[in-house]
């Protein structure tokens, strides 16, 4: 893993940033981006803390806090020393969040990020609504930086009135320099061994990402490949229906619900699959996806206009399409057949987080070193808009 060396005379070495949002567990694609980025700050000698916001906690340490409602988190805003905070929002983009955001704009001396990884909320009535002077669009303008992972939602800000200059479009992952060399689990593992070929997905066990429709393409797929299975890592709010409907399945025995794992598990999971699926209803830029294309493993996914270039795309929610790719599919990368990738790490997007931490901050030099770690004439890795700009449309910032 590349080390990001700082001078001794950078005044980054004084910057302190708090991350506030989900931290795993559950390891969502949200919190594996907020993990990376406390991890990049950490390396890159930079003070880093985090304020967890979901109703999931483990013992607080190492600068990670669990407050226990709303007055715990205030306390902790006003405790904690930080220049810049980051907020991360996914899924539900809901008032008691632009609220929290809201009141960080407040906080004298303090320079406020936002990165909305919600893929759907762009098409939601209150996307869709989205106009300048609304109260929602009031409190996005108060925040110094926006992030969007996809370009709907970089639209969606310039539409709210946000100012071109404070947006930023980046994607919320970093592709892993190996496949991590840890053990399955033992009913994994024991699944794998039995089954072949092996079809696997990774999400959150919420009615966005379609897992019915799945479990009922693995019907037609055994009828060909007889000892082909099903894995689904993730937890969420619709466990307990998944696993009604693949017990109610006289295959069900063939689909394994693993839960939620450590993201290295579920990257070494993913390195031993034979077909990686993604059925979402909406969708931003699914940092599995990119994991997945990243050590060569064949994607089935739906098209949601942002899809990187090798993924074979299907239309949501269409159960005949994905047993067709299923059924067509000749499997020629399939893992037996396949050479472990040893890739080196993709963190152009995180120096790019860090670049717009020191243009907020004043903290990092022009000429420090970890601005001048994007390689020369590195193109971006971010999904480029379906269509061309409109006329008179400026150019929003676009990083890797």
């Amino acid at each position: 893993m590349s080390q990001v060396k700082m001078s001794e005379r950078t005044p980054a070495r004084q910057l302190r940033v708090l991350l506030l949002g989900p931290y795993p567990p559950p390891h969502g694609g949200v919190e594996t981006n907020v993990v990376a980025i406390r991890d990049f700050l950490f390396r890159s000698q930079i003070n880093c803390q985090v304020i967890n916001l979901t109703r999931h906690r483990k013992t607080e340490g190492n600068g990670v806090y669990y407050p226990r409602g709303v007055f715990e988190v205030l306390r902790l805003l006003l405790k904690l020393q930080f220049d810049i905070i980051h907020i991360h929002i996914g899924g539900e983009v809901t008032w008691r969040l632009l609220g929290l955001g809201f009141v960080c704009s407040l906080l004298p001396g303090r320079k406020v990020v936002l990165t909305l990884h919600s893929g759907g909320y762009p098409s939601s009535p209150a996307g869709k609504g989205a106009r300048p002077g609304s109260f929602r669009g009031h409190i996005f303008s108060r925040f110094d930086g926006l992030i969007g992972v996809n370009q709907e939602i970089v639209d969606m800000f310039v539409r709210f009135g946000v100012p071109r200059q404070r947006i930023r479009l980046i994607a919320p992952y970093a592709l892993p320099e190996q496949i991590p060399d840890v053990p399955l689990p033992d009913t994994m593992r024991a699944f794998y061994e039995s089954h072949s070929p092996l079809l696997l997905t990774v999400s959150g066990l919420e009615p966005e990402y379609d897992l019915p429709l799945q479990i009922n393409a693995l019907r037609s797929f055994r009828e060909v490949r007889p000892n082909a299975g099903l894995v689904i890592v993730g937890g969420g709010s619709c466990e307990r229906e998944i696993l009604e409907e693949i017990r109610a399945q006289p295959y069900g025995e063939h689909i394994l619900l693993a839960g939620d794992v450590p993201h290295e598990v579920a990257l070494c999971a993913m390195s031993m699959a034979d077909v990686f699926l993604r059925t979402s209803l909406y969708d931003g830029d699914s940092i599995a996806v990119r994991e997945a294309l990243h050590f060569g493993l064949p994607i089935i996914a739906t098209d949601n206009g942002m899809r990187p270039a090798g993924v074979h795309l299907i239309p949501a929610g269409n159960q005949s399409a994905l047993s067709n790719a299923l059924g067509a599919h000749t499997m020629e990368k399939s893992y037996r057949d396949r050479a472990h990738c040893r890739r080196g790490p993709d963190e152009k997007n995180l120096i790019s987080v860090l670049e717009l931490y020191g243009e907020l901050s004043g903290r990092l030099r022009a000429n420090s070193s970890v601005l001048s770690t994007r390689p020369a004439g590195s193109k971006s890795v971010v999904p480029e808009r379906r269509n061309p700009p409109g006329p008179g449309d400026e150019k929003v910032h676009q990083e890797a």
